[in-house]
């Protein structure tokens, strides 16, 4: 397959093309094909953007309609039809039946969008300048969310200093022996500490990026508690966990908690349509017309795909299927962490966003080509990229499942064939 124009024409920034270097044509549910008319069973899905699969007939139905209808399909944040039945779909099937009240805001077209407004919106509300973020978060590419994010090389991009954050242990970090709520609420009660108290806590139940590290629901308990009694703002970047991706809608439904604040993005469109939300509890509601704003915060196809998947959690036999797809991943990767001892040393995540912490990060690399020959999209997160990411779409069928773990067990079947050494 002819590759040239993407090496002459495209910058040198780019990433997923070199890891998976084909032409990819058609999608659809859990599977691509290019040009040479080879599937491969899709574990990446746009990073997380596609929970419901390519082209998933439930959602691109609805919006071929509307395309069709000449309707509009940029509206800045003027009012809409396709807006008004959007708020109102998402009110019924997940706000309400969930006890929610949230203010929503519609901030821009990406997650980093939703990070910045839900920061500065603290910052607003508190009159505090610092935050409190997470060791290996990460939050997105804007100078605001970069600075919030764990990881070094990350920090570093952007030219500039970023100031104002305060870095905090995430649940598990160093080890399962430290209390890092136990160490957050000290520091924050204690005036010797040196340090102030921040405008929010922001943090993933699930941090993709991160290295698949799995906040329980003791620990989350525990900081909402902290926010509460300190007076300070509790921001869920819900962006890859959240819309369906750990078996409930929101990713912190399972620790029975209500953040002050929820940023959503990714899947929540249902499409690959950039669509983010922010959820606001309603007395921190503070913003003036106009104070936050962007051109594309108006995406009126969104609206449409977003609601379509929205009414899909109205469906109970949706819901059942969502969960037992993903008892049957746990599982499956429950036997995987069993038979190869010497090249993965733990399962992490939940639900249907999972990852195999391997050995080292030459074995992942090795790992990954041998799965992408083989036809199955897999990348790799944490610091030194050494867990295998595993996102299949939650409407994943039972074959697709069977066929790409089969794959992923060969994969690594040749690297314990080689005793796993690092290369």
């Amino acid at each position: 397959m002819n590759t040239d124009v993407f090496a002459v024409h495209e910058s040198n920034v780019r990433r997923y093309g070199r890891s998976f270097p084909t032409v990819f044509t058609k999608a659809l549910g859990a599977t691509i094909w290019d040009e040479s008319g080879k599937t491969y069973i899709d574990f990446l899905v746009g990073s997380g953007a596609l929970n419901y699969g390519h082209n998933n007939p439930n959602i691109l139905g609805p919006a071929i309609e509307y395309l069709s209808g000449g309707n509009i399909l940029s509206s800045l944040d003027m009012y809409t039809a396709a807006k008004r039945e959007f708020i109102e779909v998402f009110v019924d099937s997940i706000l309400t039946p969930r006890g929610f009240s949230y203010k929503i805001q519609f901030p821009g077209p990406t997650g980093t969008n939703a990070n910045e407004a839900a920061l500065a919106l603290a910052r607003k509300y508190t009159n505090r300048p610092s935050v409190m973020a997470c060791t290996n978060a990460f939050h997105g590419m804007s100078l605001g969310s970069l600075a919030v994010s764990g990881s070094a090389s990350t920090r570093e991009l952007g030219g500039v200093a970023r100031h104002d954050v305060i870095r905090v242990p995430y649940d598990g970090y160093p080890n399962r022996a430290f209390d890092s709520a136990g160490y957050i609420d000290y520091v924050l009660g204690d005036p010797g500490s040196g340090i102030e108290k921040p405008a929010a806590i922001i943090l993933e139940t699930v941090q993709a990026e991160g290295g698949m590290n799995t906040a329980s629901a003791a620990w989350l308990t525990e900081i909402q508690r902290i926010c509460r009694k300190h007076g300070i703002v509790f921001i869920v970047d819900d962006i890859q966990a959240g819309a369906g991706r750990t078996g409930d809608f929101f990713s912190f439904e399972f620790a029975k908690i209500e953040p002050d604040i929820v940023c959503l993005s990714k899947s929540l469109s249902g499409s690959g349509n950039p669509f983010s939300l922010v959820l606001i509890r309603p007395d921190m509601d503070v913003w003036k017309p106009g104070e936050h704003s962007g051109t594309f915060r108006g995406n009126n196809l969104a609206f449409v795909t977003a609601g379509a998947m929205c009414k899909m959690w109205s469906d109970s036999q949706f819901t059942a299927g969502v969960e037992r797809t993903a008892v049957k991943l746990q599982t499956q990767l429950d036997r995987l962490v069993a038979k190869f001892p010497n090249c993965i040393e733990e399962k992490r995540g939940r639900g249907l966003m999972a990852g195999l912490k391997c050995r080292s990060q030459a074995l992942v690399d090795r790992v990954h080509d041998v799965a992408f020959e083989n036809g199955l999209l897999i990348e790799s997160s944490g610091p030194n990229r050494d867990v295998i990411k595993i996102l299949p779409p939650i409407t994943i069928t039972d074959d697709e499942l069977d066929h790409a773990i089969a794959i992923l067990d060969d994969a690594l079947q040749e690297q314990a064939n080689d005793k796993c050494r690092s290369v």
